[in-house]
């Protein structure tokens, strides 16, 4: 894989995300339910004066897709929805080999939900190389991962 830039810290990942997404109209996140659904509102917080369709389906789950609606406290989870986009943005928390997502069960959902889109943009956005690492790559077809390495420290003053 080629690197187009590097950046720092979340702020980073939500400039690329932007950029990437710059021309999408409707964009359906998909992420294990609870785990991912943090991220999937902070990317849609960074794009939410657009006027874009924004939606996150949980795991595999295509008719459980909801809205990502502004509120005053940030974005939240709204109304049912169509699932279908023309922008995918797959969220890590799948590859993660104890949430059991296949990655050929995914290609055929990220299908399903560019049905129809004359654009088509598959997203991934992760940590530590998950997609590589788990051969999602090999099976998807992405067109950008933004991928970000995160480190923790527990301090005590």
């Amino acid at each position: 894989m080629k690197t187009l830039s590097t950046s720092k810290g979340i702020g980073g990942q939500l400039t690329d995300f932007r950029k990437l997404s710059r021309d999408s109209n409707r964009i359906a996140f998909i992420g294990t339910a609870g785990f991912c659904t943090p991220f999937a509102e902070l990317m849609a917080f960074v794009i939410r004066d657009t006027g874009k369709d924004l939606k996150f389906i949980p795991d595999l789950r295509l008719n459980d897709a909801r809205s990502i609606v502004p509120n005053a406290c940030g974005m939240q989870l709204g109304e049912p929805v169509d699932f279908h986009a023309d922008t995918v943005v797959l969220l890590g928390g799948l590859a993660m080999p104890k949430i059991g997502v296949e990655p050929a069960k995914m290609k055929a959902t990220v299908d399903s939900i560019l049905e129809g889109s004359d654009k088509k943009l598959i997203v991934g956005v992760c940590f530590q190389s998950i997609f590589q690492n788990q051969q999602w790559t090999d099976i998807i077809s992405f067109d950008y991962i933004i991928d970000a390495d995160l480190t923790s420290e527990l301090k005590q003053p």
